[in-house]
């Protein structure tokens, strides 16, 4: 299984530099498993930056894979991630939700190089 966190969500619609990086995790709808906090947060961004017809096409694209629901366990796993690593309430969030499905997460975001089950490329 796989999680692809808010970052490598935007440089993969952004076909930023590293968008090849997250393809084949993006293209894996079958294994995909997509944190809500991660729809909040790519929607918000391209909605800004863009606009909203833009931003419901990449949720719509978010959604071909099993989007997962921010429950109890995540809620005190992540507290748990946040507390040891430091983490961002949202990036808590994403990677409890990777270690709670035993997926990988997939990232370019610094603070998570070097974690357990955690795919990271320099950005």
């Amino acid at each position: 299984m796989n999680v692809v966190d808010s970052s490598g969500w935007l440089e993969y619609f952004a076909k930023a530099d590293n968008a090849a990086f997250f393809r084949p995790a993006v293209h894996d709808t079958e294994r995909l498993l997509v944190p809500t906090i991660c729809i909040y947060e790519v929607y918000k961004r391209i909605a800004a930056q863009r606009d909203e017809e833009e931003a419901l096409a990449a949720v719509a694209w978010m959604t071909a894979g099993k989007v997962v629901d921010f429950t109890q366990q995540i809620a005190l796993l992540a507290a748990d991630l946040a507390l040891e690593h430091h983490l961002s309430m949202a990036d808590s969030i994403i990677l409890a939700t990777a270690r709670a499905h035993e997926a990988t997460l997939w990232t370019q975001d610094a603070h998570f190089q070097g974690l357990e089950g955690v795919r990271y490329i320099k950005k």
